[in-house]
């Protein structure tokens, strides 16, 4: 026990000397959130009991809300007053309307105020609505309002992908004050989805200044997912500098970032540990180690030497585990044992006798159950491994969990509508149905305001738009068009990139699809770094059916695989299933992903990689290939990644 703790005490002074602002790593959003909430919980109840009043600033955005939740459950539940909370948040867009879909009041009195009892002359948002020539003047007012409250006592932010915290973009000095700002390029590119189109995306909003969050006397700056990782790491690794506004809270006495695993994924404590001090040599701490170290030193697994190791922090490594052969030979055969051409399992017949059978390969061809978020996700994350399911002769189901219809642009509903009016036309069929609804969703798009909800009618035609484009994707697979299974799932038809909390309904129509078919395999998106949080969504709620099932005679022969490829991919430590895809087969792909004709040349919603899907995904088994090369292994065009999910696996 004392060995145990001393180790402890040594690694939190190595990440006191690394990590310039203290972090807290949770494995999930989930438990992190929880955690800041029962924080703030704690304080408020510690100053209603002094008699005095917390004073709390707050953020918006996708990553508080589950401190939200957690603070209305505790509300409801554990009878947490707000009656002595005073609040103060960030920032706002300008121009706004306080009712605007995008608006951050509208935002916190839907996710918080209107569900709590914090009293509203206590809430204090930026005004958006102000006249330019009265900013100034509100910007000041707001300042000393902080200040005649007594300060901040504790402040909850968010980062952006510019490192900014609020809208202080790149450039904001440390002792900048509440004022109207200029967005960054990124910072609008990242709201875009919440605005239906960059375009529509104001230009200017209004900011506390960095000089104001750093006088609160706490501030807790959260994250969560990948695509985080890579400036958090920069803010609590890197320089102070105003290129990075986070990074001045290492200048604040009492700030704490928290994190999930995947936010934290490119710090050095969860990169490479081992840089930092004794680490405990897992199986796959082993592997992720030899593979960061071939990468590092550009050599093939199999040529790395006893010097290799010793010279880049790898000695106790290879006191422990080695000589470098015999570690080499380990990893090389555990990377080789991922790759198969065979995903569905190779039949009896067909097997060489020095090959390793799974589980399942008895059962022999296969129903497999591939579940995609949207109506686009199953050919552009594993397209080349659904056509050689099919080609294999298993009996290939596709769900497409959400219509996807606010992905849609406007011309094409207009479009599809004129074709069903002339159709009707052309053929002499009266149907007056027909021509009131084109006469309705033209009228509706000619007035539509920018971020506007679209009519039940408009969101219908766009439905079935993605429809039709995901049928003709799953023809040209070869899937019968019977195993084509649209769930709408009804968190998503909100007609806006905000969606409705799961429910009981979401989740039954996954569990009766699951026993419906009885599956031998199922295939998940795990690409949780999707900026309109879909992907995460429709992962929980495969989880949470899972979890219905999981006793049910059919699932003990059943794998869950985890795909990625629209926004990020897997890192190959983490691989456990590697498909090869052939020239012709990536061509294949391509063309279904091309079936998705209203995606194809511009996205409604690119989100951060201003490629097309087609490229990315084209990019990504390209480059997991060839990272398999250097290696050592196989040589081959492309690769499709997959992550095996058990019971105890920690996704979202």
């Amino acid at each position: 026990m004392t060995a145990a703790v001393d180790r402890s005490s040594v690694m939190e002074e190595i990440l006191a000397q690394k990590e310039l602002i203290p972090t807290k790593v949770f494995e999930q959003a989930k438990q992190a959130s929880a955690a800041v909430a029962q924080e703030i919980a704690a304080l408020i109840r510690a100053r209603a009991a002094a008699g005095k009043t917390c004073v709390l600033g707050l953020a918006t955005g996708s990553t508080p809300v589950g401190v939200y939740d957690e603070l209305v459950r505790l509300h409801e539940q554990e009878k947490l007053s707000f009656k002595n909370v005073i609040t103060f948040n960030l920032d706002e867009y300008f121009p706004m309307k306080p009712d605007e879909l995008q608006s951050y009041r509208r935002f916190m009195f839907e996710h918080l105020f209107d569900r709590v009892d914090v009293p509203r002359q206590n809430i204090n948002i930026p005004d958006g609505t102000l006249d330019p020539t009265q900013v100034l003047a509100h910007c000041r007012a707001y300042e000393k309002k902080i200040a005649d409250c007594g300060g901040i006592d504790l402040q909850i932010l968010g980062i952006g992908r510019t490192g900014h915290v609020g809208f202080n973009e790149p450039g904001s000095g440390k002792n900048s004050r509440t004022r109207l700002i200029s967005l960054d390029r990124v910072t609008r590119l990242d709201a875009a989805s919440d605005f239906f189109g960059e375009e529509n995306v104001p230009r200017r909003a209004i900011t506390m200044g960095v000089g104001t969050i750093l006088t609160a006397r706490r501030v807790i700056l959260m994250a969560f997912g990948e695509h985080k990782a890579p400036i958090i790491a920069q803010a609590v690794e890197g320089p102070i500098t105003a290129a990075v506004a986070a990074s001045f809270l290492q200048e604040h006495g009492n700030a704490q970032i928290v994190l999930d695993r995947a936010a934290a994924s490119e710090l050095t404590r969860c990169k490479t540990p081992w840089l930092l001090g004794p680490v405990e040599w897992t199986t796959a701490t082993i592997r992720k180690a030899v593979i960061w170290l071939a990468r590092k030193v550009e050599k093939p697994i199999l040529k790395l030497t006893d010097e290799d190791y010793n010279e880049t922090g790898l000695q106790d490594l290879l006191a422990e585990h080695g000589p470098a052969y015999s570690i080499n030979v380990e990893i090389f055969r555990a990377m080789q044992d991922t790759i198969t051409g065979w995903p569905g399992g190779k039949p009896a017949k067909a097997q060489r006798p020095s090959e390793r059978r799974r589980p399942t390969d008895e059962i022999y061809p296969k129903r497999v159950l591939i579940f995609s978020p949207h109506p686009d996700d199953d050919v552009i994350s594993m397209g080349g491994t659904l056509i050689r399911l099919v080609d294999q002769g298993h009996e290939v189901h596709v769900a497409y969990q959400t219509s996807g219809n606010i992905a849609v642009f406007d011309d094409d509903a207009i479009r599809f509508a004129d074709f069903a009016s002339e159709f009707n036309q052309f053929f002499g069929i009266e149907d007056r149905r027909v021509t009131d609804l084109e006469k309705h969703i033209e009228e509706f798009l000619k007035h539509k305001q920018a971020g506007q909800v679209d009519s039940d009618e408009v969101q219908k035609i766009k439905g079935l738009i993605r429809r039709g484009e995901a049928r003709a994707a799953g023809r040209y697979c070869g899937l019968r068009m019977q195993n084509l299974h649209f769930l709408d799932m009804p968190f998503y038809e909100t007609g806006r990139v905000r969606k409705k909390p799961l429910s009981d309904a979401d989740i039954r129509i996954i569990v009766d699809l699951l026993r419906k078919l009885q599956p031998h395999q199922i295939y998940a998106a795990g690409d949780l770094s999707d900026p309109h949080g879909t992907h995460r969504v429709c992962l929980a709620a495969i989880i949470r059916a899972l979890e219905v099932v999981k006793d049910e005679p059919w699932m003990k022969q059943c794998e869950v695989w985890l795909y990625r490829g629209a926004w990020q991919e897997w890192e190959p430590e983490n691989i456990e299933m590697a498909v090869p895809i052939s020239p012709q087969e990536l061509m294949r792909k391509r063309t279904a992903i091309f079936k998705h004709e209203s995606q194809k040349d511009k996205a409604l919603f690119p989100g951060f990689d201003a490629r097309e899907f087609w490229q990315r995904a084209e990019d990504r088994n390209r480059a997991t290939a060839r990272l398999y090369d250097k290696l050592g292994l196989a040589e081959y065009e492309a690769i499709e990644g997959f992550v095996r999910w058990t019971s105890r696996s920690d996704w979202v």
